[in-house]
């Protein structure tokens, strides 16, 4: 049995990886920077013995190298989508950290380095965010030769920062903003679909550099705003926003301790988070996303419903 070494562990991807791992039988060791409270989560999410849950800040290298010693396959989930105070900011987590673990990977001979970063963030140069991610994605290929990025577009599931936000904000205002006038374009992956690409590279043994993870749907901002709308039956004035106004907004939201919208995410807002057609795609590998994003979101989004759980669509029984 394989034995994983996961960073992220306790996110929205790492609880399905966790499933999907440990269900075929891999043993996986989590990293948490606060086993107090994550602890109890992360041991619900597979059979006792598979599980192992470590605490480890990601500045302690002392740390962090004494958990390679046992790992064959290092998975790195850690991401940020806005910068914080105590050092997290974008170049530490998205580039300085990241090629740690590739130094580690190398040195401690590991067989596979498998580093989620994002979709879309070649073109976007005038994001903080976007050139962090690219930056390390460019330092782990120079250290380790056995590692394979993947670069999702937005992942959603019922436990997610995005749908699950906008469907909260859908549900309060009466008037919601297009920022570049809801024109941008997405291909949503549901989050089982890319468990399922991260286990395929693990258990097949692939070695591409860098994977574009895709849904199986293009959808523009405005059209994925109808389908959180009509999910959860409200109807709302989608206003275009100029970007004067747009930035202003963005620069009072990034104040609060948890940013609706900072502006450095206004400025990802204006590329299209699709493929470039430079690399391969988990179409591209042999693992298409078969989840279409208004059906997951159908079955969640009662949540945001007058009534609740009793809002829920009923099999029609003959």
């Amino acid at each position: 049995m394989k034995k994983i070494l996961i960073w992220g562990g306790t996110g929205q991807i790492g609880t399905y990886l966790l499933r999907k791992l440990t269900k075929n039988n891999y043993i996986v060791t989590v990293v948490t920077r606060n086993i107090h409270q994550k602890g109890h989560i992360i041991k619900t999410q597979g059979n006792a013995g598979y599980i192992d849950i470590k605490e480890c800040s990601v500045f302690d290298e002392y740390k962090i190298r004494k958990l390679f010693e046992s790992a064959e396959i290092c998975i790195n989930l850690i991401g940020i989508l806005f910068e914080k105070k105590n050092g997290n900011t974008f170049k530490n987590i998205h580039s300085v950290f990241p090629s740690l673990l590739a130094k580690l990977c190398k040195e401690y001979k590991l067989k596979q380095f498998i580093h989620v970063s994002a979709l879309g963030i070649n073109e976007a140069l005038d994001s903080k965010y976007a050139q962090s991610k690219l930056n390390g994605e460019q330092d782990i290929l120079k250290i380790f030769s056995n590692t394979t990025i993947l670069r999702p577009s937005i992942v959603y599931s019922s436990s997610d920062n995005f749908s699950c936000n906008l469907m909260t904000l859908l549900s309060r205002l009466p008037i919601f903003p297009l920022y570049y006038y809801g024109k941008t374009k997405f291909t949503p992956i549901h989050c089982s679909d890319l468990t399922d690409i991260i286990h395929f590279v693990i258990s097949k043994k692939v070695n591409a550099n860098v994977i574009e993870c895709i849904g199986p749907e293009v959808l523009t901002f405005k059209e994925i705003l109808n389908i959180l709308l009509n999910s959860i039956n409200k109807k709302r004035l989608l206003v275009p926003f100029p970007l004067p106004l747009a930035m202003m907004t963005a620069r009072f939201f990034q104040l609060l301790p948890k940013p609706l919208l900072t502006v450095d995410q206004l400025k990802l807002l204006k590329y299209d988070n699709v493929v470039s057609g430079k690399y391969k795609t988990n179409f591209d590998i042999g693992v298409p996303a078969k989840k279409i994003f208004s059906d997951e979101v159908e079955k969640y989004s009662y949540m945001w419903r007058e009534g609740g759980e009793y809002s829920k669509k009923k099999d029609n029984v003959n």
